[in-house]
């Protein structure tokens, strides 16, 4: 083989196969800067198949539980694993002399018909104390958010309570607020592990 040829053979595709489906090169050239002699749509299949092979990008229980949100479900990437909770980088220690992050929360409670927006920068504290029968959303705000969530809803207001009439118009806020995340504390884990990293 002549030197114009063997560089042909390493532009070419190797990852064809012929119709008994013995290897044959394809007529596709090879992608730039590729390590393997492989056209784009086959390092795309092989790059599939590796990840199926080896659970790359699959949720799967982390080694241990996320030392920033305490969730034990993972997703392993080639770099290593995250938390499929809030992301935080497994094996990554948050610093210990800091104070957990604050992140204050707008909760909405549901007992029967009605529907409570309270707000809270401890939400596990907070709602434990408090009768309720399901946690619906959480929405990321102070005692400013609370208020105008208040007054957004004075019509469905119970009297001078923080619990509100369950009508159609609230329930429509609430399921936007949740923006299709079935379990708030999850979102909740996130909001505190992206404060913990945003600190540095």
């Amino acid at each position: 083989m002549d030197h114009e040829t063997d560089v042909d053979a390493r532009r070419a595709c190797a990852g064809g196969l012929d119709a008994g489906g013995r290897p044959s090169p394809c007529a596709e050239p090879v992608a730039e800067g590729t390590p393997v002699p492989l056209c784009t749509e086959h390092l795309g299949l092989a790059a599939d198949w590796a990840a199926g092979e080896h659970g790359v990008g699959t949720e799967d229980v982390l080694p241990s539980p996320c030392l920033a949100c305490g969730s034990r479900l993972g997703v392993r990437w080639p770099s290593g694993w995250l938390c499929a909770v809030c992301e935080w980088r497994h094996g990554e220690v948050p610093e210990g002399d800091l104070a957990p992050p604050r992140v204050d929360v707008v909760y909405y409670l549901r007992f029967a018909e009605r529907i409570k927006i309270g707000t809270s920068a401890n939400p596990r504290q907070r709602l434990a104390a408090i009768r309720h029968e399901q946690l619906l959303a959480f929405e990321r705000g102070d005692r400013h958010v609370e208020h105008a969530r208040h007054e957004q809803f004075a019509a469905q207001r119970q009297g001078r309570s923080e619990w509100f009439t369950a009508d159609a118009e609230l329930l429509e806020h609430v399921r936007a607020v949740a923006a299709g995340q079935p379990d708030p504390w999850a979102t909740w884990a996130r909001w505190r592990s992206e404060a913990l990293a945003l600190r540095g």
